[in-house]
């Protein structure tokens, strides 16, 4: 995939066209110019001179409007400076045409006798007029193309983080599916009765991560039902329903979450965190929620989990769902690790709260 800011420079060089806005500026104000000029009659050929003359002397303060004083000036925000520069560029080169354009055309249009079209206030008046005009159909240009330019940037972004996102989703630990398999393979080898509901929930779990998460967001309920097929199933790995306990503190069963978020923390700690005392729970899982806050929180047995979810081949990893946070809730999330001697927690809040 291509660095993103090769897609911006590209759109952006794109995008900004000078020359088109120009050339439809200069063309309607001669339009305009000449049917003042001419009287609203059919225009002659001292007319177009005049004309032509006159957009020459405009263009000089307005090129010094967009080229300089707006990007050095006005896009910096010196507000004052850009105004008094406005001003004084207005009044300078006004001036200057009222002076100097008829004397000019005479000693080049020998064969015309030019007499001034405007007077010195009505010069001043035009310039202004136009001056301004000019400057907010440029912000207007300025401001139609940036955000033009930014809404491609932003699908381009949106792209790459559903790309990334995809990727993400897609690393649950394949070592799961060969040990399902081989659960299944054991207990139809043993006839047990169980094989049918390991099927089941082997199908349902596997039905979720493929279908059913390929979404932007799930309920909580579907969430829990997917960690309960999981745990479900697990107790044929285990062959005992005391490794793990789960307590819930839910307030709104349709409460809204990214998928696929909390069972890489849940397969990391039946992979790594159970014990060989089947007495107590090895696995105790907590989760709540409240309003726009969710909460859910792990904790196992401390065998040396920390460095296994660290490990690029065991599941998600704690840095792949760090990121997957990142994406989806940024600034809204927050992900903490503590070990002891004898325990391994992994702490997760969540505000959904958009406003």
């Amino acid at each position: 995939m291509r660095n993103l800011n090769f897609y911006i420079s590209e759109k952006r060089s794109n995008y900004h066209r000078p020359l088109l806005f120009n050339g439809g500026l200069w063309s309607l104000a001669f339009l305009i110019l000449l049917f003042v000029f001419s009287k609203g009659k059919t225009p002659i050929s001292i007319d177009f001179i005049y004309t032509v003359a006159f957009i020459v002397a405009l263009a000089i303060p307005a090129s010094i409007n967009f080229y300089i004083l707006m990007p050095k000036l006005l896009k910096k925000e010196r507000y004052l400076a850009y105004s008094l520069s406005f001003v004084l560029n207005l009044l300078v080169f006004a001036f200057l045409s009222s002076w100097l354009l008829q004397p000019i055309l005479d000693l080049l249009f020998t064969s015309f006798f030019f007499i001034s079209y405007l007077s010195q206030e009505n010069i001043l008046f035009v310039f202004a007029i136009f001056l301004v005009v000019s400057t907010l159909l440029k912000l207007a240009e300025d401001w139609f193309y940036f955000n033009t330019n930014e809404n491609k940037i932003l699908r381009l972004k949106n792209q790459q983080i559903e790309t990334q996102l995809s990727t993400l989703r897609s690393q649950i630990n394949p070592h799961f599916l060969f040990n399902s398999l081989n659960v299944i393979y054991a207990l139809a080898l043993e006839k047990k009765e169980g094989i049918t509901n390991a099927i089941v929930q082997l199908s349902d779990i596997l039905r979720y991560v493929i279908y059913d998460s390929d979404t932007e967001q799930v309920t909580l309920k579907d969430e829990i039902k997917l960690l309960k097929n999981y745990m479900a199933f697990q107790n044929h790995r285990v062959k005992t329903s005391n490794v793990a306990r789960l307590d819930l503190d839910i307030e709104n069963d349709d409460f809204k979450i990214y998928p696929m978020l909390l069972l890489p923390l849940l397969e990391n700690s039946y992979k790594h965190g159970i014990g060989t005392d089947k007495t107590t729970p090895s696995i105790t899982i907590k989760m709540s929620q409240k309003g726009s806050n969710f909460e859910f929180m792990i904790t196992n047995l401390s065998l040396n989990t920390k460095n296994q979810l660290k490990d690029k081949y065991s599941g998600i990893g704690l840095e792949n769902i760090q990121n997957n946070l990142s994406l989806v809730y940024p600034n809204r999330h927050q992900l903490n690790v503590s070990e002891t001697d004898n325990l391994f927690k992994v702490r997760l809040a969540i505000n959904n709260d958009h406003s």
